[in-house]
């Protein structure tokens, strides 16, 4: 039999003892919200609480004699804080005490099966500064203080057609109206800024080049040059450029050598990125993965701050123009979750604005926000490809883990209003004309190149899967050298912020150097194209784009057309080229292609997780239609180039599809997202079979990039599905869940919370019944203590509180009412315990938790499965979930770490004795 738990209570008006059943678990774990900032919690006498489950070694042995089983703690991980401490039954109705938490973070002692001895393994988190995360609360606390206010606003409404729900409704698409306008002003500023400081540096090096040029010609009669090294980018100042160039301070210059000049301005950019990162850490990277756990009801510290906001957006205009092989679409999604959360709450922490029109409190919850930000994050897709369906896509694929229809149409509306904005912005001094698509971002224009007929054969299809193949494999092994790599800088580099940005300055220095080097090892000047008559403009624009680098007139660089442009471009050549048989001579050889896509693609695992903003999708895309291209041109040569496959343009897309999906694992919105960015329809069944071949064979060997960055930083993620090991073996409630609960009475003195906040950091406090054998009365958050505390709610001590008055049916109020707005006025800033300064004359005031207790909180039997449990969990959005017996009386608490698979396997250590109960009874003192 399993030892007795002790379920102790405390009574002001000397309550006597009584008997009720006990849980089935005997565990020493204790509930910790947040462990990693739970020191050792000290025992109070002023407190209730469920089971003492520490058993001591002499008790234990005691039971074991009298042939009773014992179950031994044999998980004691960081809710726990190592299972040390508080050891024995405790008289008290406090728990007993748990030890300290240090760094490494206990996560099971498992026995040895050879000498039954027990075995502490640590599981050393790599990432201390996520460890302090807490979950949203996405229902709301039935108390009945909120009874009242929502009663309240039912009578206002009474015989009204205005309501307050259609106000709110009113209100609420105003502000995803604004969310969209501003998203596609952030979104149109960072294009600007990019494009102005690319412009900027690329003049002042290919004016140097020119002069280096120029200087060449006059040395050697071999070495001619052209005259115009601006053609390219529309430049034609000639001899006047290079003259200014020569006359300008060398400060810039570096002796005229164009390499000095261009690993300058690279590095220069790379580190104004990584300040922004230095002064916001939260702005690196390209936050996908942030958002996406933050939409799943995690609350990330200063994720959606209006700080991070100013860093992102301006150090991925930086990192973009330092040339580094990444993109600025990611940031923007991350840009539009934090402009929705901003603009939804109406305040901001950084300059202490609080906007009248937001003040409607209905608006400043967990669900509302979470709701704006996943309309945000449609937006941000949508001003980063031009694609509003793929942004809701993509927000319901990769981002939201809560849906409904109602928030499909905001984000629908949201995306659509981004769209509108950006597409006025970018045509504003064609106001009222035709607009120019071509001032969009897109992939260009896709068309029939045989009249009516598509691009490719019925047959091709085979060859597009292999390349989705192929492209899951180079996405997963770009995934495995990533976080390989990412891990090494956890442990080396991402400690120190001056390492991160020395860091950021030396792959800076890398990149710009492998960049410069790479056209130069080529070496090889190739013919642009002369007879266009039947091409169009777009594609004769693109011929206008190629770099000459050190080329004739009439010649350009292979390479350097793909490296000294700016990525969309380079995409565009590579989509858009004409190569398919003997009448189109191929614009980018196989060799070029080769050399271009092994460094990109190996430079893009190195800087992606550097400490600057930064996306994936454009690298991705960038390489991934190199090597479809390459795989095009192949098919040609071997074809000797008599038509019979596709146009090399065609293998492209297929190809940057291939190892964005593989990469991302992304299949619905990323199938849309690659449709509205071609416009062509043709391209539906092909893409679907690619990006479907590469998530398979992605999955194969890992897990898409951002979610292995999220497991990385050890963040509690809830999967959509219940763990694997949960359909393997059977887990009830009663065994993952914590059990050293820190329990309140429904009127307790002031002294004791303050103790109990002060001596733990749970977020979540069980409110027990004393009067009917302990049973759940409800749960106490908190912040609402806090804010009681704070607000000095609590009553005269010299009140006393009979057991008649409790069970009549109107109890006695012992303390100042707070009402429902005044306690969420302040949301999500609530009030900590140590903003509470209470004085010792008011220790012993009464607080009455009855108004303020959630009285229908969600509960879970002990004996539920886990794959039950699960679902409730997620599906509902909690951020505890009570554990009772089959008397109501709390045995335990779930939260989500509790949930996630490396708990549930430690879990299985414990057993499961459903059935086995002490005989000896236990009373409250």
């Amino acid at each position: 039999m399993e030892s007795a738990a002790e379920n102790s209570s405390h009574s002001r008006g000397g309550l006597g003892s009584s008997n009720h059943s006990i849980s089935f678990f005997s565990t020493r774990e204790p509930y910790r919200d947040d462990p990693s900032l739970s020191g050792g919690s000290t025992g109070n006498g002023g407190q209730a609480s469920v089971v003492d489950r520490n058993v001591n070694k002499k008790e234990s042995e005691t039971s074991r004699s009298n042939g009773m089983k014992q179950r031994i703690n044999i998980r004691g991980d960081g809710y726990g804080g190592g299972g040390g401490g508080g050891g024995g039954h405790n008289n008290n109705i406090t728990l007993g005490t748990s030890g300290s938490n240090d760094d490494s973070v206990l996560r099971s002692n498992s026995t040895d099966s050879a000498n039954g001895t027990l075995r502490r393994r640590k599981h050393t988190n790599t990432n201390p500064s996520i460890v302090s995360i807490q979950s949203h609360n996405y229902e709301p606390d039935e108390s009945e203080v909120w009874r009242a206010h929502v009663a309240q606003q039912h009578f206002k409404n009474r015989g009204q057609w205005w309501t307050t729900g259609k106000k709110r409704s009113l209100k609420r698409w105003m502000l995803v109206f604004l969310i969209g306008v501003i998203q596609a002003i952030i979104a149109f500023g960072s294009n600007i800024m990019c494009s102005v400081l690319s412009e900027w540096k690329y003049k002042k090096v290919y004016a140097l080049l020119k002069a280096d040029s120029e200087a060449a010609l006059y040395a050697s009669a071999s070495n001619n040059v052209g005259d115009d090294m601006y053609e390219w980018q529309g430049n034609s100042g000639g001899e006047n450029d290079s003259g200014s160039m020569k006359g300008e301070s060398m400060f810039f210059n570096f002796g005229g050598s164009a390499f000095l000049t261009f690993l300058f301005f690279q590095t220069l950019f790379a580190f104004i990125a990584s300040i922004f990162v230095y002064i916001e850490p939260v702005s690196g990277g390209s936050g996908i993965p942030e958002i996406k756990c933050f939409l799943n009801g995690i609350d990330l510290p200063r994720v959606v701050r209006i700080k991070t906001l100013i860093c992102k957006v301006i150090g991925v205009s930086f990192s973009v123009s330092a040339g580094l092989p990444v993109g600025k679409e990611g940031p923007m999604v991350h840009s539009g979750s934090v402009v929705a959360a901003a603009v939804s709450q109406g305040r901001s922490k950084l300059w202490g604005i609080d906007t009248t029109f937001s003040k409607f409190q209905d608006f400043r919850n967990d669900s509302e926000k979470r709701d704006f930000v996943a309309c945000g994050a449609a937006a941000g897709v949508a001003s980063a490809f031009g694609a509003p369906i793929g942004g809701v896509l993509f927000s319901l694929e990769e981002g939201a883990s809560f849906w409904s229809t109602k928030l499909t149409w905001r984000c629908f509306f949201c995306a659509m209003i981004t769209l509108g904005t950006l597409f006025g912005l970018k045509n504003l001094d064609n106001a009222w004309g035709q607009a120019n698509m071509e001032k969009l971002f897109s992939f260009g224009e896709f068309n029939s190149l045989t009249g009516e007929a598509s691009n490719f054969s019925i047959w091709e299809n085979v060859n597009f899967m292999l390349i989705g193949c192929l492209g899951g494999l180079i996405g997963a092994v770009f995934n495995a050298a990533n976080e390989n790599l990412t891990l090494w800088r956890m442990k080396r580099v991402n400690h120190c912020k001056k390492r991160r940005v020395l860091e950021v300055v030396l792959v800076s220095m890398l990149v710009s150097t492998v960049s410069f080097v790479m056209p130069l090892i080529w070496n090889r000047c190739t013919d642009k194209p002369n007879d266009m008559q039947d091409w169009s403009n777009q594609e004769k624009n693109l011929v206008d784009a190629l770099v000459q680098f050190q080329c004739e007139d009439g010649q350009y660089n292979e390479v350097a057309s793909l490296i000294f442009t700016d990525a969309d471009t380079a995409i565009k050549q590579l989509f858009h080229f004409r190569e398919a048989g003997v009448d189109d001579a191929s614009t980018f050889s196989s060799a070029a292609l080769f050399l271009f896509f092994i460094p990109y693609i190996s430079l893009a695992t190195i800087v992606y997780g550097i400490a600057v903003p930064s996306g994936l999708f454009v690298p991705s895309l960038l390489s991934g239609a190199a090597f479809g291209r390459l795989c095009g041109h192949l098919l040609h040569k071997l074809d000797h180039t008599s038509g019979t496959f596709a146009d090399s343009g065609t293998y492209a897309l297929m190809g940057a599809a291939a190892v964005l999906g593989g990469m991302a694992r992304m299949t619905i919105s990323l199938t849309v997202i690659l449709l509205e960015a071609t416009g062509d329809m043709q391209y539906v069944l092909p893409l679907m079979l690619t990006l479907m071949c590469a998530r398979f064979t992605g999955n194969v060997f890992n897990e898409g990039l951002y979610d292995i960055h999220i497991h990385l930083k050890n963040i509690p993620f809830l999967e959509p599905e219940v763990p694997s090991i949960a359909e393997k073996y059977e887990i009830v409630a009663g065994q993952v869940m914590s059990t050293d609960v820190k329990c309140l009475r429904p009127i307790e003195r002031a002294g004791v919370v303050y103790d109990l906040l002060r001596s733990c950091s749970h977020g979540t406090f069980p409110v027990v019944d004393t009067a009917s054998s302990g049973t759940l009365y409800g749960t106490a958050s908190r912040d609402m203590l806090c804010t009681l505390l704070q607000r000095k709610a609590y009553g005269n001590p010299d009140v006393q509180v009979l057991d008649d008055d409790r069970e009549a049916g109107q109890p006695k109020r012992v303390s100042p009412l707070v009402q429902w707005d005044t306690l969420e006025k302040v949301y999500p800033k609530y009030p900590s315990i140590e903003d509470v300064d209470l004085r010792s004359a008011d220790r012993n005031c009464l607080i009455d938790l009855r108004p303020y207790a959630n009285t229908a909180p969600y509960t879970v039997n002990e004996t539920a499965s886990i794959q039950r449990t699960y679902r409730l969990f997620r599906t509902l959005g909690l951020r505890t979930l009570c554990v009772v017996n089959h008397s109501n009386q709390v045995v335990g608490i779930i939260t989500r770490k509790d949930l996630l698979p490396d708990a549930l396997s430690d879990s299985l250590l414990r057993g499961r004795n459903a059935h086995e109960v002490s005989p000896e009874p236990f009373h409250f003192t």
